[in-house]
């Protein structure tokens, strides 16, 4: 048995010298695949950002689609087939390839494309490795601000080398919500009920994307809400919010990444913000 890159996945040879990789990989030892992705994407992301010949696209559902945000996946499965043949993939953009087992990568190239495409600089490149049923890793990086957030069944939740955790605040009066659009193409018949969740707070931020659930989980917030997400959007922030203490479900209260919302909290307010849509 020996390892295999850096990442201290076991290898053997069966009796037909075909090389196996059995999933015996854990949950922090995937952070380092997952680093090492996130690498090639942010070199990619960057090269693209505001620069003026960025070809731009629009999806059926009127959202963009970027040259970056293909090629980043696209580099991405190629490093994952290359390193970790057995691994399946489901991404954004390429859709879902099998693998030999119950692991796989989920991938969103680019979250916040209309940011990216607009020369903000909140976007990410989401990933996360899904065994089973199970989100075990999960890895966010925004090149354009200098900062990975990162968490591992077990591990605790990260930004950059700093151990992050949800707030304590207790009191929806007291508590700080971020949100992202409330009208437009991106609404959906539960929007209309965040702002009566919104009045019943402090403050409120429309950040939206990935970046509010980053920011609840360093206790910089209390209520992050998506009222229409996809797996890739959120897969790397439930193991990220979880593992910073907090809770993370859809607004039915749902734990899963495949009934078409998120809605994350330190945990101590996540009734309370369910209950505003219910």
């Amino acid at each position: 048995m020996e390892s295999h890159g850096s990442t201290n996945v076991a290898r053997i040879e069966n009796p037909g010298g075909q090389t196996v990789y059995p999933d015996v990989v854990q949950p922090g030892e995937w952070l380092r695949v997952l680093t090492l992705l996130a690498n090639e994407a942010d070199a990619i992301a960057l090269r693209y950002f505001r620069a003026s010949d960025l070809h731009v696209t629009s999806k059926p559902d009127r959202s963009w689609v970027s040259q970056a945000d293909l090629e980043i996946e696209s580099t991405v499965r190629d490093i994952l087939v290359r390193e970790h043949p057995g691994v399946g993939v489901f991404g954004e953009e390429l859709g879902a390839e099998a693998g030999r087992g119950a692991v796989r990568l989920i991938i969103d190239p680019i979250d916040a494309t209309a940011n990216f495409v607009r020369g903000i600089p909140i976007f990410a490149t989401l990933l996360a490795i899904e065994d089973g049923d199970t989100i075990v890793a999960g890895l966010v990086s925004a090149p354009a601000l200098g900062q990975r957030w990162s968490a591992a069944r077990g591990g605790g939740a990260w930004c950059g080398d700093r151990r992050i955790r949800v707030s304590g605040v207790e009191s929806l009066a007291d508590a700080q919500v971020f949100h992202g659009s409330l009208a437009g193409i991106e609404a959906v018949p539960q929007t209309a009920r965040i702002p009566s969740l919104l009045a019943m707070t402090r403050r409120q931020r429309g950040l939206g994307d990935f970046y509010q659930h980053a920011l609840v989980a360093e206790g910089c917030g209390e209520i992050a809400v998506d009222p229409i997400a996809q797996p890739w959007d959120v897969a790397p922030l439930v193991v990220l919010v979880e593992e910073a203490g907090g809770r993370a479900t859809t607004l039915e209260g749902s734990r899963s990444i495949y009934e078409g919302s998120f809605v994350s909290s330190n945990g101590l307010l996540h009734e309370t913000a369910l209950s505003a849509f219910r």
